[in-house]
This record gives structure tokens, sequence and C-alpha cells, in this order.
């Protein structure tokens, strides 16, 4: 039996290099389709490795109140002007409201009065020039509190956390990113070494482990790149370098234009914005459950206003419900993308089934021959099924390389990440294979029931 098997593969395989042109040029919808599937397949897992990377950056159940700062422009000089006047009534109510902005005390009223709140992490970001060793950068330097690190999965190459005594008194310690660590300390221990932030020299107690970022992604969900930052105690850099919350002599002389309103004071800048008030920049906020995210985020809202007197001067971010709805996006556009491709497929397994119609047209009296001499029908129909069958294997054997190679090339020329699972390998290699067999099979039946005498007499 197997000897009958192997000599049917032997004259299938006999007629697929006989024709060899048209059988390549049969495979070329297989070849195609094929690595067209490989390619989509690879974007869409490059994508959404590239969502939980972004996930795992913002932290997982995260919401940012960040502080907005609300332009103040002069009033405008036609006084008669009907829109002036409303614009002017507008500000005049408006100025009636005051709030502080942001402040620790925001922080620790969320965690104490909001049950579904995990951890909070407020934070006060500065842009200083470091300096150290001859060598000059402008970075940022962010004060913190230790749950910063836990919202952000963040840990520590070498060195220690802040402990309660440098957190309460505000010393001056930091721990460093690892870009910081690679400019600044490139050839020796940056452990008990020191460095100058602006005015005030800091001891590093710490290094960050290396997080490989998407830098364009930072900028579009607002975070600060994790290592070329400095961090420390967020008293230190209340005490030792400024809190924006408290208003002093100094402050009310460098300010161009002051606002007073019920013994409260406002500041704004020559250009006419408002200048930055806020205690913090920033507080991050960690919910316990997934679920809770969105009604947690109303409940802040509804919060914070009441405690900046209505003024809406923050703005609530949800980053993973952005990423999802990106990542929901991108499954759409990958799905889409995947049909198309599974269509070349499909438009190569229809020529297959074209191309061996019209051999087993011209194959008629091959066909009475075999008849003749005891070949059964379903001789006929495997040494066809067999012919198409080969096509398909090869032409996806070929398509596997040139997705392969495509997913390499996207990724090298459009900087768009790609991944080529071995499961997006073997699901290419299976439809192929299944094309060419479902496909293939009508031609062998129609060529199985050919009347011997009939195909022996045809010309």
């Amino acid at each position: 039996m197997f000897e009958r098997y192997f000599y049917i593969f032997n004259i299938a395989l006999e007629a697929v290099f006989i024709n060899k042109f048209r059988s390549m040029l049969t495979a070329l919808g297989i070849i195609f389709g094929v690595a067209a599937v490989i390619a989509m397949m690879a974007i869409g897992r490059g994508a959404q490795k590239e969502i939980l990377d972004q996930m795992k950056l913002v932290g997982v159940n995260n919401i940012v109140i960040a502080s907005k700062s609300e332009n103040k422009k002069s009033p405008e000089k036609n006084d008669n002007s009907s829109q002036s006047q409303a614009k002017d009534n507008s500000d005049s109510k408006e100025s009636k409201k005051f709030s502080p902005g942001l402040t620790l005390q925001d922080a620790v009223g969320i965690k104490e009065l909001i049950p579904t709140v995990d951890k909070v992490s407020p934070e006060v970001i500065y842009e200083v020039d470091v300096i150290r060793g001859g060598k000059k950068s402008a970075t940022k330097l962010t004060g913190i509190v230790p749950d910063f690190f836990n919202v952000f999965n963040l840990d520590l190459l070498q060195g220690e956390m802040f402990n309660e005594q440098q957190l309460k008194e505000g010393k001056a310690v930091c721990i460093i990113g690892n870009s910081i660590k690679s400019h600044f300390f490139s050839k020796e221990n940056p452990l008990g070494k020191e460095i100058k932030c602006g005015p005030i020299w800091l001891t590093v107690i710490g290094v960050i482990r290396n997080r490989e970022v998407n830098q364009q992604a930072l900028e579009n969900l607002g975070i600060s790149d994790y290592n070329n930052t400095i961090y420390a105690p967020i008293q230190t850099l209340l005490v030792r370098y400024k809190d924006r919350s408290i208003v002093n002599k100094n402050a009310l002389e460098n300010e161009t234009t002051i606002f007073f309103d019920r013994g409260a004071v406002s500041f704004s800048d020559q250009s006419g914005n408002a200048a930055n008030r806020n205690q913090v920049d920033k507080i991050v906020v960690q919910i316990k459950e997934s679920a809770m995210v969105k009604p947690t985020t109303e409940v802040l809202k509804r919060m914070m206003l009441r405690r900046h007197a209505g003024v809406e001067d923050f703005e609530i971010k949800v980053p993973e419900l952005l990423l999802k709805n990106e990542e929901r996006t991108r499954d759409i556009f990958n799905m889409v993308l995947g049909a198309i491709a599974s269509i070349s497929l499909l438009i190569g397994g229809i020529g297959i089934m074209n191309i061996m119609l019209a051999s087993v047209m011209e194959r008629i009296k091959e066909i009475g021959i075999r008849q003749a001499i005891g070949a059964t029908k379903r001789d006929i129909i495997l040494q066809f099924l067999t012919e198409a069958t080969m096509i398909s294997i090869t032409g996806g054997l070929i398509g596997i390389i040139l997705g392969i190679v495509l997913s390499k090339l996207i990724m090298e020329l459009t900087q768009i990440p790609t991944i080529v699972s071995p499961w997006s390998v073997v699901i290419s290699f299976g439809v192929s294979a299944t094309v060419g067999i479902a496909f293939g099979f009508m031609p062998a039946r129609r060529a199985s029931q050919q009347e011997p005498v009939a195909s022996l007499r045809h010309e």
C-alpha cells in the first residue's frame, strides 16, 4: 500500500516539475498571502507589547491629577464693546474664587477619605542644571514619597530607598536614574558621592534599575524618563529648594501683577500667564481594583472641586483607560489588515483551483491511460490533490521566509515594533496546506470522474 502511495506522489511531483513556471505562478498567491498574514500578525504582536510596556510605565490602575495653569489676559482697551464688558464680567466672577492649587493636603485627603484608593504619590518637579566633575546637564529633579516606586513598579539596581528620617527632615539625599549614573559616574560607584542639583549638593544613596522606554510614549502619556531623572524626598524640595505655596516678600517683588481678592493673592508673569502656585505638580492615585477606576475618577473630581472652591485648575487623566482605548483601536486596525491579508490566501486558493482545472483538461488523455492500466478513481483524486497540496505547501514555506524578512524590514524602515510569533508561522503554514487541499479537491474529483474510453479518444 505504501509503495502505491509513493508512486502516486512521484507522479504528482513529476507533473509539478514539468510545469515549473506555471506551478510557481500558481503559488504566488499563497506566497504573498502567507507573507502578509505573518507580517500583519507581527505588527499586531508588536503593538500589543508596546501597549503593555506603556501600561507598566504608568503603573496599574493609576489616576493622574495634574495641575492646570490658567491664562489671565489684560482687559480689552475698548470698554464700550459689549464683548469686552461680558468678558470683564465673567473675569470678575472667576476672580471671586480662590484656589490654593494642588497641595500635599489634597494627597492626604484623597488617601484618608476615599476607600477605593490604595496608594497616593504626590510629585514636585523642577528643571535643574546638574553639575559634577566638570560635566553639566539639564534634567528633572523630582520630589517624591516612598509609594512612588511601588506605584510605578521601579526597582533599585544598587543602594537603598529613603528612610523615615530622610523623608521627614528633608535630608539632602537623592536616588538617580541609570542614565544619570552612566553620564556622571561612568567609572565609579555613585553611592555616597555628591552631585550638585541646582544650588544644592545632594548625596546619592541609590540607583534605579534601567528600564527600556519609548520616548514618544513617554511624551504622549506625560511621564518623566525614569532613567534620566533625579529623585529626592518631597520635603527636601519644599524645604531646601522652593515651596510654591508660600507667598513671601521676594515673591511679591518678582511678580509683575498682583490680584487681590478677599485677602488671597494670586500672581501672573510678564507674559500674562498665571504663575505656577501649585505646591505639587501632580498626584498619582493608585486604585485597589480595576473595576473601581472609573467611579473613583468621578469621586476624585467632585472632591477636588470642593477643595479648590469650584475652580477647575486641575485635570484628571486615566492612562490605563486611554491605553486600553488605543489597544482596542489597534486591534481593530490589525483585524482589518489581517482580513485583507487573508483575502490574498483565498485568491491564492482560487488560483490553485483554476490552474488545476486547466491541468485536468490538458491531461484528459493521460488520465484515461492511467485508468486503463488499473488506476482507481481514488488514485486519480490523490494524484491531483497531491499536486495542489505540494504547490500550496511550497508557497507556504516560501511565504513564511518572506513574511519574516518583511517583518524585519518594517521594523528597520518604519521603527514600528514587530514580533514574529511561532503561532503565526504555524497558523499560516496550516492555512496554506488547508487551502491547497480544499481548493484542489474539486479539480481532483473532476479528473477522477472522466470516462476511460472517452479520455483515450480525447485529442
